[in-house]
């Protein structure tokens, strides 16, 4: 069984040679076939000369992709994941932050039938600004996607080939991958792993900027899910409830003209045909979106397993 290991990296210069003799050292052991993915996100610190002398130095296990600007960490991940050759796949950062002894485990895992093992920094060396954020994000996280993990946002995880070609990973979605893998119904468990100290540089993440962007994915990943096949769910019952109310309330006005022959025009009655007129334009969103949805309907599902004649 080959294993993948897919490593994205911005500006880590420092960090990758000693990372790659942390990894050899940790697999032998194990003895198992397998290939380290370094995927350079635009790096400017000259990585990539330092991952060209590992290539050099250990032709057949080190493979290198180098983005020609800096894409982001969900954009190295897709990449480096869709070049994978393994039948495991293990992703985790360049920082010497992961440490590579828990990757046999990790493997034995899905060896046992685990879809996905998302590491766990139970024990984390980082600032409080940053850990602090980070609990409140997973507990948001846990409650919402229904799925109970500790360390969401932990880049260390292994996955099995399959499971993690068939994720769709843009933006900042890279951190609800486990929700993702989890919604599309396979097994996932969490894993206690080591946390080291940053030895070199600085961390590339600002952690009020990867709140907002993730609180906002984290949105969209929930509206997609419940309503991308049917839009109509969500705007058609916004809307007709906006519009019951106002034509509840203008209903109401009227009886009181109809007895009184008297009335003043009200701020409620304005504010009812508002609510009239908008519950019609969400009705419209509706049913606009259920018509793209339609048009380029494509059925997808994701397999677990397959038996085939040979």
């Amino acid at each position: 069984m080959k294993l993948s290991i897919v490593i994205p990296l911005y500006n880590e210069k420092e960090s990758l040679s000693p990372l790659v003799d942390a990894i050899i050292a940790a697999l032998k052991p194990a003895g198992c076939d397998y290939e380290i993915v370094f995927i350079d996100d635009g790096s400017g610190d000259g990585s990539f000369e330092t991952l060209r002398e590992l290539h050099a130095g250990h032709p057949g296990i080190i493979r290198v992709f180098r983005f020609s600007r800096n894409f982001g960490k969900a954009a190295a991940l897709s990449v480096g994941i869709g070049k994978s050759r393994g039948d495991i796949i293990v992703t985790m950062d360049a920082d010497l932050q992961d440490d590579p002894v828990a990757i046999p485990e990790m493997m034995a895992l899905v060896d046992q039938g685990w879809d996905l093992v998302s590491g766990w920094k139970k024990t984390r060396h980082d600032p409080l600004l940053k850990k602090i954020p980070s609990k409140f994000w997973n507990l948001i996280t846990a409650l919402v996607s229904g799925l109970k993990l500790h360390d969401f946002n932990c880049g260390f995880k292994a996955y099995r080939a399959g499971v993690a070609k068939s994720l769709d990973i843009y933006g900042e979605r890279h951190r609800y991958l486990p929700v993702l893998a989890h919604w599309d119904g396979y097994k996932i468990t969490e894993l206690p792993v080591p946390h080291h100290p940053r030895r070199f540089g600085v961390s590339k993440y600002h952690w009020f900027s990867r709140g907002v962007k993730g609180l906002f994915d984290l949105l969209t990943l929930l509206f997609l899910r419940k309503y991308m096949k049917n839009p109509m769910h969500f705007f058609g019952v916004i809307g007709i409830l906006l519009a019951l109310t106002g034509s509840g309330i203008l209903a109401y006005f009227g009886v009181e003209w109809i007895i009184t022959r008297h009335m003043h025009l009200r701020p409620l009655v304005l504010l009812s045909i508002g609510a009239i007129i908008m519950g019609i334009q969400f009705v419209s969103i509706g049913l606009i979106g259920e018509l793209i949805a339609h048009q380029g309907r494509h059925e997808t599902y994701s397999l677990r397993d397959t038996l085939e004649r040979t």
